[in-house]
């Protein structure tokens, strides 16, 4: 647990890691009677973080935060971070309202975290008082750094992200509007230190976009089932070869990124039923969100097939 280095120590290690991997998020594993999986989902976040992420988060959207009851909240963060070991920072997701993140916050903090990914609010609409007012109220109820998540209903304007930025328990910035306009205004408002990041879906598709106005940080949904394809493309990235990065959209990005967006929830269960093309034991997804149709996992087996081809790899 490193919770006593501060959100300072805390923001230290996750700029270290940021800078080294993709940001991992990790499926929860069900049973097929949509009873948690401890088992599997314990061998699978293993097997992630044996390809050295630069940090792993747990129970956030790709996880199905919002399908988990506390005490399956619990056992997947309590499994992250005994995986963990303390070897990657671990950054539990917390949302709904102030007062139930909170619940949720608590929960992280006794099993280990290192910090908290505050998710969107439910349903409503804020103006920005009230966006600044929900951090307020968590970070003033937890010792765990926080960073928040512009997605949906929330996105913050430059004077408030001076506001959040100063509060002493919020360390960084999760983006999921992909405006880029926007985000830069935001980037040149926040102190030095603020960590940011592209938590935009199937990031690699605007990596480029976002590293170019200094966010190179990006989480990974593809990490999930394919991290020989994830790595690739960041190292590819990273080093500016950026032949590899226009192989790798061509061939298996944005051909991925059109099966997503045949389905709403396809972000998380395609990448579920991709996992399980792969052999790992995360199970169904669960409802409101449906798994794939058989013809849609035959083209996801064969996007998998090509992509992993284009990197050296076989299913």
């Amino acid at each position: 647990m490193t919770v006593s280095a501060g959100p300072g120590g805390v923001a230290h290690r996750l700029r270290e890691g940021m800078a080294g991997g993709v940001l991992s998020f990790p499926l929860t594993s069900f049973r097929d009677d949509g009873t948690l999986d401890p088992d599997g989902f314990r061998a699978y976040v293993a097997d992630r973080l044996a390809t050295s992420p630069g940090a792993v988060f747990p129970a956030c959207g790709t996880g199905e935060f919002f399908s988990l009851d506390e005490d399956e909240y619990r056992q997947v963060v309590t499994i992250t971070v005994e995986e963990a070991a303390g070897r990657v920072p671990v950054v539990a997701g917390a949302g709904y309202g102030w007062a139930q993140a909170v619940r949720f916050a608590r929960i992280a903090e006794d099993a280990g975290a290192d910090a908290l990914l505050v998710l969107p609010h439910y349903l409503v609409a804020a103006p920005q008082d009230g966006l600044v007012a929900q951090l307020e109220q968590i970070t003033a109820r937890t010792r765990l750094p926080l960073i928040a998540y512009q997605r949906g209903q929330v996105a913050f304007t430059a004077e408030s992200l001076r506001r959040i930025a100063a509060l002493p328990g919020v360390i960084g910035l999760k983006d999921g509007h992909s405006d880029l306009d926007r985000l830069q205004r935001l980037t040149l408002a926040a102190p030095e230190d603020f960590l940011f990041f592209n938590g935009a879906a199937t990031a690699e598709i605007q990596a480029r976009a976002y590293a170019a106005v200094g966010v190179p940080a990006y989480s990974s949904a593809v990490h999930a089932f394919a991290p020989e394809i994830s790595d690739a493309f960041f190292t590819a990235l990273r080093d500016g070869d950026h032949g590899t990065v226009d192989k790798l959209l061509r061939g298996f990005y944005v051909p991925l990124v059109e099966l997503r967006d045949r389905v709403p929830g396809y972000a998380v269960s395609l990448v579920k039923a991709a996992a399980r093309l792969r052999g790992h034991p995360v199970g169904p997804v669960r409802a409101p969100l449906t798994d794939p149709s058989p013809a849609d996992v035959a083209a996801l087996t064969a996007l998998l097939e090509a992509g992993l081809d284009l990197v050296g790899a076989a299913l």
